[in-house]
Formats: structure tokens, C-alpha cells, sequence
């Protein structure tokens, strides 16, 4: 007997590349059964419909949504969902189509909280399951800092890279923090954080025994007070650098 049921398989569609998207009803069949092919398998678990903010919210609710909903009826995907930056968006998307779960990223962390006062509330009232993800606010809680890509403004960068300095200061790791941080939040189903290698693995697990100092937090919101809840751009129309 295998393994399939021991895990779970998540695969998203809509975003073929930086600057490629497809949000069509016959690139979303055409996109299942590749990734299917690919994973070896004869369904996901969770299939998203990835970076909504690149397409038309009429076309993600009245098209793309749907035949998701189809390829879900037929087997290939058990619950269907969206992901994105901008909680509007998403929160305007998941209200009318009725998804089964949301994945946003970079919205709730050490950096940011916005996703208390824009999204938690919508996913209650409609009994929609949310996943955070981005725990170390893509890269930035990291002693190495973000990439050279990441699309944020340098004041919140700079912000971030004195929160890692304190923490250092302190004997602290600052990826377990922040990682135990969002373990602690109890509004998700489930945080999501980016492994690469077996160190990663092991390191993250310290999270589950590490225990969060509220003084450390303290210093650490007087810290991003001139950047609070900031965020930036991603994608077109509602998607704003404001959420």
C-alpha cells in the first residue's frame, strides 16, 4: 500500500509564469491533468486558483471558480480554493463564489496583522477554511534577509532587518519566533512555511518547543509602529498596496 492518503497534495493554476496568466474554464482542465501527470496521482486535495489579483474577479467567480467546482464534482480535486496578496480581493472573490478555503500570504506575522480586521471575518461568517502562509514575511525574518526581488518598500525592510538584529541581541532565532508566532494564531486551519532542505526541516520543528517572551514582542511592535499593517502592490483593479 502507498503512501497518497498520508499526505496532502495541493497544486494551483492561473499563474503560468511572472507574467503569464490564464484564468480560462479550458486552461483550468488543460492545468489539472498536467499537474496530475506530474504528481502521479489521480487527484489533489487542494487545488487554488493562484494570484487572483492578475485576473478579472468576473471571470475568477463566474468562470474559473466554476469549472474548478466541475473537476471537484468529478473527483480530481477535494476542495477547491484561492490565493493572493490583497485580503480585498480575496475577501470580495471568496464572499461570492463560495470557496472552500482562502490562502493568503504575508498578511499575518510578526510584520503584519491585517488579516485579523479584513479576511478573518469574512472566512467565519461563510465557513471558509484559511491558510496563512509566509510566516517569515517572504524571507524577511530571516538572518539573511530578503531576496533582491522581494517587492516591498525598503522601509519595511529596514524594519525588518531591526527586528532580526533585536532578536539576535537577545539570543533568539528570529525564524523560530516568528514561526511560532503564527503556530500560535488561532483563527487558521493552517500556517504554511517554504523548506528546502533537511537543516530547514529541522530547524523549523524548534518551533513547537520554543515559547514566545511578551517582552521580546513588545520591543518588537515599538519597532514596526511607523509601518504598521503596511503592505504593497500585487495585481490590477481592488489590488491595492492597502490590502
Amino acid at each position: 500500500m502507498g503512501t497518497r492518503e498520508r499526505v496532502v497534495l495541493c497544486t494551483k493554476l492561473g499563474r503560468y509564469g511572472k507574467d503569464l496568466f490564464d484564468f480560462s474554464a479550458s486552461r483550468v482542465m488543460a492545468s489539472i491533468d498536467e499537474s496530475l501527470r506530474r504528481l502521479r496521482t489521480d487527484h489533489v486535495d487542494m487545488l487554488i486558483a493562484h494570484d487572483i489579483e492578475y485576473g478579472d474577479p468576473e471571470q475568477v467567480i463566474n468562470e474559473t471558480i466554476p469549472a474548478m467546482r466541475k473537476l471537484q464534482a468529478g473527483g480530481k480535486a477535494r476542495f477547491v480554493g484561492i490565493s493572493g496578496l490583497p485580503l480585498k480581493v480575496l475577501a470580495e472573490v471568496a464572499e461570492r463564489a463560495q470557496v472552500d478555503f482562502i490562502l493568503s500570504y504575508c498578511h499575518y506575522n510578526l510584520m503584519i496583522r491585517d488579516l485579523d480586521r479584513l479576511l478573518i471575518p469574512v472566512a467565519a461568517a461563510n465557513h471558509i477554511g484559511l491558510v496563512n502562509a509566509s510566516p517569515l514575511h517572504m524571507g524577511m525574518l530571516t538572518p539573511t534577509g530578503p531576496p533582491s526581488w522581494h517587492p516591498a518598500p525598503q522601509e519595511i525592510k529596514e524594519a525588518a532587518a531591526k527586528i532580526v538584529q533585536l532578536c539576535a541581541s537577545r539570543g533568539v532565532d528570529v525564524t523560530t519566533l516568528a514561526l511560532r508566532f503564527c503556530l500560535d494564531y488561532p483563527h487558521v486551519s493552517s500556517t504554511l512555511v517554504g523548506m528546502s532542505s533537511p537543516a530547514e526541516v529541522e530547524q523549523n520543528l524548534k518551533a513547537f518547543d520554543f515559547r514566545v517572551d511578551p517582552e521580546l514582542l513588545s520591543d518588537i511592535e515599538e519597532i514596526l509602529a511607523p509601518v504598521k499593517d503596511r503592505t504593497w502592490h500585487s495585481g490590477m483593479g481592488l489590488a491595492n498596496a492597502q490590502g
